[in-house]
């Protein structure tokens, strides 16, 4: 049986995980070598969020935050999503089991630890498509649909499609007050980035989770490559720019979740300041 110690470390790495506006909107249970986690509905976002879709999102990247961290740790999960349907806020048990040692530990712990949202201004230097189709496909290997924007005439219908997100949304920037929560600023993808369209041909709590964890991996990908990622919720959210975004740019075949923005800095982001984590004692229990 996997010990209370390495459970709630791997319950702190998961923790490092990006969510909507920093929420981080979760719950995590432990006992007897398992873990269940939860959707934490009082981190909800009403204004902009009324049917949780980000939130749940923001659960399933902490999920591949947890798996990730685990397979460092030398272990192996099995996880059961959604056990008691889509309407219940236990979003997945996950068994642990000991594995063989893993070679790249130290760098996988590394880039759990380096991962941020670094939202100051890219460089003009171009992401290579085939680097964005090694991201897309991160992503796909969790489930997700994900489609990188290579044409620049995509790109620009892009930038004024998170444009038009900024001026019809009435979402406050800090929506609730009691939460601290970290607005999306430079939300706006321009002609000069990557840019990934991550969704599923569904929307609902199942593909959410999905979504939320290939945006992890795909991330996590991206941070050991050196690229910047900024995840953009709100082009998802404004119904008329997701309608848009869904028969322009994927044909209807494609509900968009998270329009990414990838990129290059000048400078590097160990000096950035990190957003604050919850306390363990408040997002676990045993």
């Amino acid at each position: 049986m996997i010990g209370q110690p390495v459970l709630e470390r791997l319950v702190e790495l998961a923790c490092l995980a990006p969510s909507v506006h920093n929420t981080q909107p979760w719950m995590w249970h432990t006992g007897r070598g398992r873990v269940r986690l939860y959707a934490d509905r009082t981190r909800l976002l009403p204004d902009d969020d009324l049917r949780g879709r980000n939130l749940v999102m923001s659960c399933g990247a902490a999920l591949d935050h947890f798996r990730y961290a685990a397979r460092a740790l030398s272990l192996d999960t099995e996880v059961t999503r959604l056990p008691e349907g889509p309407r219940s806020d236990l979003l997945a048990e996950i068994s642990l089991l000991r594995s063989e040692p893993s070679p790249s530990a130290a760098e996988d712990i590394a880039a759990l630890r380096a991962r941020c949202t670094d939202r100051r201004r890219f460089t003009s230097w171009p992401v290579p498509a085939a680097a964005l189709e090694g991201l897309a496909e991160e992503a796909r290997a969790r489930g997700a649909v994900a489609l990188p924007v290579t044409d620049v005439g995509t790109r620009i219908r892009l930038e004024l499609l998170t444009k038009q997100g900024h001026l019809v949304s009435a979402v406050p920037a800090f929506p609730r007050p009691d939460i601290p929560t970290v607005a999306e600023t430079r939300a706006v993808v321009e002609s000069s980035d990557g840019a990934i369209v991550i969704g599923a041909e569904v929307d609902e709590p199942a593909a959410w989770l999905q979504s939320g964890e290939a945006l992890s991996s795909m991330w996590l990908r991206a941070t050991r490559e050196g690229l910047s990622v900024v995840p953009l919720s709100l082009p998802a959210d404004v119904d008329a720019v997701r309608t848009t975004l869904r028969h322009d740019e994927t044909h209807g075949a494609v509900v968009p979740h998270v329009l990414v923005r990838i990129g290059w800095q000048a400078i590097g982001r160990s000096q950035l300041p990190r957003t604050p984590r919850r306390p363990l004692a408040e997002v676990l229990a045993r």
